[in-house]
């Protein structure tokens, strides 16, 4: 598999605009432990291209990718940078990847709240 089979982005829906500089880890679960696959930080459209530890994925059949993931969205930093002191410090979002397609899971972001979705 060339391409990366899970992306994120992060909107700030307080401010109608994307979510730049904003730590990610994307995690595996192997057995009942978390995996530490990569991390990145979010562009200027709040987006993550690729992971920076890119490659995770590379040479793999996609039936080698079906797993239970997490995404960690380390949040704490990015708020106190706009001088707010937000509820959430951090998001984590687990989520199954049960077959081929692309996964894609948005980040819907504001002080007090946060939702997701899975993406196209």
């Amino acid at each position: 598999m060339n391409k990366n089979p899970i992306t994120t982005h992060i909107l700030n829906t307080s401010l109608g605009k994307p979510a730049a500089d904003i730590n990610i880890q994307l995690f595996v679960l192997k057995g009942q432990e978390w995996l530490l696959l990569s991390s990145a930080v979010t562009n200027e459209d709040g987006r993550i291209d690729d992971w920076l530890d890119n490659g995770w994925y590379q040479d793999k059949q996609p039936e080698d990718l079906f797993s239970t993931y997490k995404i960690v969205f380390e949040l704490d930093a990015y708020w106190l940078k706009q001088g707010i002191d937000a509820f959430y410090p951090s998001a984590e979002i687990c989520f199954k990847v049960q077959d081929i397609k692309h996964h894609h899971v948005p980040l819907l972001l504001s002080p007090y709240s946060y939702s997701t979705y899975r993406g196209s």
